[in-house]
């Protein structure tokens, strides 16, 4: 399966690009999309939407995993951070791809084992993870690590399913 990790932001939106085959997790790509702020949000909330897609008719992923909104330093940042979050998963949702969501402690508990664990350990462990030659950038990790949540939470939710159907299927 091939998973969209995405960390929302005004300024810059994090995404990476996984593979699950079996237990294996394989890096595809991974990076930001920029915008200025001087740029009005409307304008800004149009470059993310666009990258997301291009992104996606590029890499044509099977999933789409956006990390929730859980804080902001203030409402007019929390706002914006909004807008962007339903810029990825409107961007997932027209590709008619499955999106799921996942709040910071799920992901930092996936990837960590640990859901209060510092950017620094999430970014250590995306790269131990996922074999990268370096340290993703901060935004860009952030997202691989929303894509690892997912390949962990779905292949969990469909050993789950699977185990539920075989227990159905059984006469006591």
């Amino acid at each position: 399966m091939r998973i969209l990790g995405i960390d929302p932001g005004s300024k810059a939106t994090g995404y990476g690009f996984i593979e699950q085959q079996g237990n294996r997790l394989i890096h595809l790509d991974n990076g930001a999309i920029f915008t200025h702020s001087k740029d009005a949000l409307a304008v800004r909330l149009q470059i993310i939407y666009q990258g997301l897609c291009a992104l996606i008719e590029k890499h044509q992923p099977e999933a789409v995993a956006v990390e929730q909104v859980f804080m902001a330093r203030n409402p007019a940042s929390a706002l914006k951070l909004g807008h962007a979050r339903g810029i990825a998963l409107l961007a997932g949702i027209n590709a008619g791809l499955p999106v799921a969501e996942y709040s910071a402690l799920q992901v930092k508990s996936a990837v960590v084992g640990y859901g209060r664990a510092g950017k620094n350990q999430v970014q250590q462990m995306t790269k131990a993870l996922l074999n990268l030659p370096e340290i993703a950038q901060e935004d860009a990790a952030d997202a691989l690590a929303v894509a690892i949540c997912h390949a962990h939470s779905h292949h969990l939710g469909s050993k789950i399913a699977q185990t539920t159907q075989n227990t159905r299927g059984r006469r006591p």
